[in-house]
């Protein structure tokens, strides 16, 4: 029956029978949608207040302190004791987060010193500034998966762009893209991060233009490798032949039958992006300070040696992450594999 389908159909099919790569994109995804909605899971404003027979959306909107029966005009501070007992007492009701912190709260009521261990209120305890670690690794999480889709996208765009060009057009083009791409391979990528970092101000979309310069150059040999291959087939002869516009080649016949490896790295090509970014900020050459992140949590494990919290939660969705990512590459490269037809 399977043969009746279409390649992509089949492909799937083959992709479900993996059930280890199957079921950790079926989890990678829940994460990743988690992550995204990480305001609504872990938010130190609750989501609803109802207070005096008003209703107020905290998560949306900022209101005075003042507002809940405080004394100042500064925005409410939500946990402090105070303010939930205006809130949820006399009639009064509020609807928090399942973990009531954001990615930057400090806890300035905890009631032990900086990094805590797992407490009921911090469920993963806390960093050393105090921020909740359950929070932190949500944020995070989510930070470094987008990072690493946009890095993925970005160098599969150039990788797939360059190698096209060399595969197809051969000869002096394809040399002189190799020889470029040797000499642009061949400079010292970290030491450029360090000289841009020491001159200009840190930023994601920086890092991204960075690590983008050199992520394209590893697709690109496979690409240009199908191109080589695929050029010399009957059908872009016949293409040829009909007088058809090199583009139009490109893109509607070849580029097609030439996706095969582009797909199949698509997993990993993630992992590597996300493990980058996370030795990055290991290092201090990553995202700008405050900004949630899995390396500057493994820094900080690293230095609060006691704190085994931290670098044990930590190390662990990293390690998850990556697992998932390599389980599912796998399947996807056994379900593009024209050798593993299985009937």
């Amino acid at each position: 029956m399977e043969r009746h389908l279409s390649p992509t159909r089949r492909a799937w099919q083959r992709f479900q029978r993996n059930r280890l790569g199957y079921w950790s994109l079926l989890l990678f995804a829940a994460l990743v949608l988690l992550s995204l909605c990480a305001e609504l899971v872990s938010n130190d404003r609750p989501l609803l207040v109802r207070y005096q027979g008003q209703t107020y959306f905290p998560i949306a909107q900022d209101y005075p302190e003042k507002t809940f029966g405080g004394d100042f005009d500064t925005p409410t501070d939500y946990l402090d004791p105070f303010i939930r007992q205006q809130i949820t007492s006399g009639g009064n009701w509020a609807l928090y987060t399942l973990n009531p912190y954001g990615a930057s709260t400090i806890n300035y009521f905890a009631q032990q010193p900086n990094p805590a261990p797992p407490s009921a209120a911090n469920w993963l305890g806390t960093d050393d500034r105090g921020r909740d670690l359950l929070a932190q690794l949500l944020y995070g999480f989510r930070v470094s998966v987008l990072f690493g889709l946009a890095l993925t996208v970005t160098g599969v765009l150039l990788g797939v762009l360059t190698g096209a060009i060399q595969g197809f057009f051969g000869g002096k083009v394809d040399l002189a893209f190799q020889r470029f791409i040797e000499i642009w391979g061949s400079m010292p990528e970290l030491y450029l991060l360090i000289i841009f970092s020491a001159v200009l101000a840190p930023s994601v979309g920086l890092l991204l233009v960075l690590l983008s310069l050199f992520g394209w150059m590893g697709l690109s040999d496979y690409v240009r490798a199908e191109f080589l291959r695929n050029r010399q087939l009957d059908y872009v002869k016949a293409a040829r032949a009909l007088g058809l516009p090199n583009r139009q080649i490109m893109l509607r016949h070849i580029l097609p039958n030439s996706l095969t490896p582009v797909v199949t790295f698509l997993p990993f090509r993630m992992s590597a992006a996300i493990l980058a970014l996370t030795s990055l900020d290991f290092l201090g050459l990553g995202v700008p300070p405050g900004t949630p992140s899995l390396g500057e949590l493994l820094s900080q494990g690293k230095n609060n040696i006691d704190a085994w919290w931290i670098s044990l939660s930590t190390f662990a969705v990293l390690v998850l992450t990556l697992l998932l990512l390599t389980f599912m590459g796998d399947a996807l490269r056994d379900a593009l594999d024209p050798r593993k037809n299985h009937g």
